[in-house]
């Protein structure tokens, strides 16, 4: 049993080119940005360190100092702005400060720190503490800068840097689409070349608008063909052969059987006889099914057939059959409401209703009746052969056109091979038959829809 397929590998390639391509450019985006993240926050974070240190510098070397300039704690957090605190000389007091709130002790000894604050203003801090002034009273200069707005400015920047790959994502999708559908053209060619071969003569397939990478599959599959067509003619014409082979000698039988009939003692022997008699007659007609069904299935000619009129066709393939009709005393009625021609080979068109109208009469009672009617159903002509025999089991009239096949409890008699002769050349030549069983009592309807 074949197990779920996992949803990323779909059977489409076009789903999976682009699930792919959505992941490539999603992880492309992604590494920028995270590598620019990295990158532009190491240059911002040396950047403002060297800020924090000359602005260190500057309050050192003014003697008095200067008092730093207020601020509160929006410019801080939003825009970055540094925090400068003056301590005493010897670090135990806190002379001024831009932003007093933030209780950030004098760090020991000078350099970069980063420290976390807590209470209303917890958060991470850049600090650098610098060195002693030159006179002994010099006050000691610290400045801090929220780390946060480090981050924040660094992540922004990485994130510019990976918008042009998000940007570009849809106009990939879309190009990849637009090149996959053009590859999948010549795919959908190939589909159609094999959807419209003949199952009788089975051709190669056309390398010319072949992709490079289906190429070997169509070259596979033409091989294919190949041995199928080889494997086909050679069943045919074993057919062909078989059949001619013993269409003489069963001729031959056939009249030695005629000639010995005055010679047939009544009683027993003659019915003997007669169920020899029957029994030759069938495989003579087994026979004729045969090359018929083995000229059926050659590769069709390149003669567009002629123009049959169906109701002419109709009386006379009925005229033909009315001496088997009389034996069986089988009430033969036509109607002919509608006019239809259609362009096809006579003798084709004559199969299709020669076994249609056999079985109709093989299969009525004694003494029943068979109806042909040319008419029109839903402004299509329609050939119906109508009969009163015990029709078909529901359960058979799936596979009543299968070759060989024959309802199960049917009469003796037949081959099994009528309704797939009748079927293969209608359907060669765009008619449909349908059979179901009469709605208006026990029999059988034949509906042949002619081609419009």
């Amino acid at each position: 049993m074949t197990g779920a397929r996992r949803w990323w590998r779909p059977r489409s390639l076009r789903t999976q080119l682009l699930l792919w391509l959505v992941t490539l450019h999603v992880a492309a985006a992604v590494l920028t940005a995270w590598f620019s993240f990295l990158a532009y926050g190491n240059l911002v974070h040396n950047a403002l360190d060297d800020q924090m240190r000359l602005v260190a510098e500057s309050y050192t070397g003014n003697d008095p100092p200067k008092t730093p300039r207020p601020m509160d704690g929006e410019a801080a957090f939003s825009r970055g702005a540094f925090v400068v605190q003056l301590w005493s000389a010897d670090g135990a007091a806190l002379r001024a400060s831009s932003w007093p709130a933030l209780s950030v002790p004098l760090q020991p000894g000078s350099g970069f720190r980063d420290v976390r604050t807590d209470g209303p203003a917890h958060t991470r801090w850049r600090v650098f503490t610098a060195e002693p002034g030159p006179h002994a009273d010099a006050p000691r200069v610290q400045v801090l800068q929220n780390e946060d707005y480090r981050h924040r400015r660094a992540l922004r920047r990485a994130l510019l840097e990976g918008l042009p790959i998000a940007l570009l994502l849809p106009v990939a999708l879309l190009v990849l689409w637009l090149i996959v559908l053009a590859a999948s053209r010549s795919l959908r060619a190939v589909a159609r070349d094999v959807a419209s071969q003949d199952e009788r003569s089975p051709t190669e397939l056309s390398l010319a608008r072949v992709p490079d990478e289906i190429t070997p599959l169509v070259g596979a599959f033409n091989h294919l063909l190949s041995r199928v067509r080889s494997a086909f003619a050679t069943q045919r014409r074993f057919v062909q052969d078989a059949a001619h082979e013993l269409r003489t000698p069963m001729a031959a039988i056939g009249l030695q059987i005629e000639n010995l009939r005055a010679h047939v003692p009544a009683g027993e022997a003659t019915e003997r006889f007669n169920q020899l008699e029957a029994g030759v007659t069938r495989a003579q007609h087994l026979i004729e099914q045969l090359l018929q069904l083995s000229r059926q299935d050659a590769p069709p000619s390149d003669a567009s057939g002629e123009r049959v009129d169906i109701e002419v066709l109709l009386r006379d393939t009925l005229g033909q059959r009315m001496v088997l009709a009389d034996a069986r005393r089988i009430d033969v009625g036509f109607e002919g409401l509608a006019a239809a021609v259609v362009t096809a080979p006579a003798a084709e068109l004559r199969s299709v209703f020669d076994n249609l109208i056999d079985n109709a009469l093989r299969y009525a009672p004694e003494g029943g009746v068979v109806d042909v009617r040319l008419h029109r159903v839903d402004g299509q002509a329609v050939v119906d052969v109508l009969d009163n025999g015990p029709g078909i089991p529901p359960a058979a009239l799936a596979r009543v056109f299968d070759r060989f096949f024959r309802v199960p409890g049917a009469a003796a008699g037949g081959s099994g091979l009528g309704l797939a002769i009748a079927r293969t050349a209608a359907e060669r030549h765009g008619l449909r038959i349908e059979l179901r069983n009469r709605d208006d009592g026990p029999g059988l309807r034949a509906r042949v829809l002619l081609p419009v």
